[in-house]
């Protein structure tokens, strides 16, 4: 990965997908808070839905809520990340939803490299219909 300083002041950084802009001020590029906890929600979540499907669990959609708790005194470092994860569908069963979670979980690359360092917490819910 390269990250070059343009003359907006942001870091550009190019990808197979395309490309993102990093910086501080939100007016010129994504904050990099904002990139740390899009991966945590991305990586569990997308292995969330990979889980599901492998269990022939059917659902609607998933939604993850994400809310952040910083330490001002510590350079404003991200100590607490509570992700609230809606799984949407008919006849869901709350504990296999529950386990898929767990699962998810365990094997997300991008939480267990924060594991120690940021307080993860997750909790789920299912809405039938």
């Amino acid at each position: 990965m390269n990250f070059n300083l343009t003359e907006t002041g942001a870091f550009e950084a190019e990808f197979e997908f395309g490309k993102i802009d990093i910086s501080s001020n939100t007016d010129i590029g994504f904050r990099p808070v904002q990139l740390l906890v899009s991966s945590l929600a991305g990586c569990s979540g997308g292995l969330l839905k990979k889980i599901l499907e492998k269990k022939r669990i059917v659902f609607d959609t998933i939604t993850i809520a994400a809310d952040i708790e910083r330490d001002e005194t510590e350079a404003n470092k991200v100590t607490r990340i509570a992700l609230h994860y809606t799984v949407y569908g008919t006849n869901l069963s709350m504990s296999q939803v529950q386990k898929s979670l767990d699962l998810a979980v365990k094997n997300c690359g991008m939480i267990q490299s924060v594991n120690g360092s940021i307080e993860i917490v997750e909790t789920i819910e299912v809405q039938n219909h």
